[in-house]
């Protein structure tokens, strides 16, 4: 069976189509997905696709129900186009995601209507978007930070698309790492109420729970955008990672977060294949992010109250 997309807002935000994780190896990373993770690699199995106009490499798996695209620029990394620029700035860390929209044009008249710069592909600005255009970037001013790319198609051959989807997710909770779903991604903000509120007015996120998050040390808002949870987490405590992570980057997505059937299993996998890790609590792990290529990842048992996805 194929995946089960649920889908929010007017125009259709439905599959997290991927997240992107920069590094300078696109293959390295993708080595250690594959062989720590558990990874599912479906494009760039024997090399990683090269893309002429960005200069970049990059790959494509899956990690339960989670897309990763593992992305590098061609070394040396030439800082005026956006991979390069990226990686000069930030090194190794998480990029952004991505979306696929039903209604693209619908959802791109509505943003742009509440003042949001949209970015065309390669550059320059939208002012009314063309529907032959297959994808766009909101400024990431405009999205609390968040780099979100917004398209109407699917990836190609995305493993969550075909029939076999059901009988491929068992792999992953028969692994050490026993991962049920992907839970969360997180984006750490200074404030968190505007944050929010870009999200739930602007991009018609639903909200499912607010509080804090005593692992991230952190006020949060969870939000489900499209078929994925989307955490706001404003650091408490400025001498967190989370904090140290917000007063260097400013808004900026941040981690990942799995869901795990058995945590001291995942743990003891982790530490086998030399990545650290920290017990936040009886419930939740988190990597060190020097064996995770820049990328904080947090595996849990914790079921979140609210949670839309508890039961798929």
């Amino acid at each position: 069976m194929k995946q089960q997309v649920k889908r929010t807002g007017d125009h259709g935000i439905g599959q997290m189509i991927h997240v992107v994780h920069m590094s300078d190896d696109a293959q390295r990373l993708r080595k250690f997905y594959e062989d720590v993770l558990g990874g599912f690699v479906y494009m760039g199995v024997d090399e990683p696709n090269y893309l002429p106009w960005e200069d970049r490499y990059a790959t494509l798996l899956m990690i339960g129900d989670l897309c990763i695209e593992t992305m590098a620029p061609k070394m040396p990394a030439n800082p005026d186009l956006p991979v390069g620029k990226f990686y000069t700035k930030f090194g190794q860390h998480l990029h952004s995601v991505g979306y696929k929209v039903d209604d693209l044009v619908g959802l791109a008249d509505r943003l742009l209507e509440r003042g949001v710069y949209i970015g065309k592909p390669g550059g320059g600005k939208i002012e009314k978007l063309d529907p032959e255009t297959g994808y766009f970037f909101p400024s990431p001013r405009d999205t609390a930070g968040l780099m979100v790319e917004l398209c109407h198609h699917d990836m190609p051959n995305d493993p969550r698309n075909e029939e076999t989807w059901s009988s491929l997710v068992q792999m992953w909770r028969s692994h050490p790492l026993t991962i049920e779903r992907f839970s969360h991604v997180t984006l750490g903000v200074r404030e968190l109420e505007p944050a929010v509120e870009t999200y739930v007015d602007t991009m018609q996120a639903i909200p499912v729970r607010t509080g804090t998050d005593d692992g991230l040390r952190a006020k949060s808002a969870i939000l489900q955008l499209g078929d994925c949870l989307l955490q706001l987490a404003e650091p408490l405590d400025p001498a967190s990672d989370l904090g140290r992570h917000v007063e260097k980057w400013g808004n900026m997505i941040y981690s990942l977060h799995f869901k795990v059937t058995d945590l001291n299993s995942a743990e003891a996998w982790l530490n086998k294949n030399d990545v650290r890790t920290t017990r936040v609590n009886e419930e939740l792990i988190v990597t060190d992010v020097e064996d995770t290529f820049g990328a904080p990842l947090f595996f849990s048992t914790e079921e979140l109250s609210g949670d839309p996805f508890a039961a798929a």
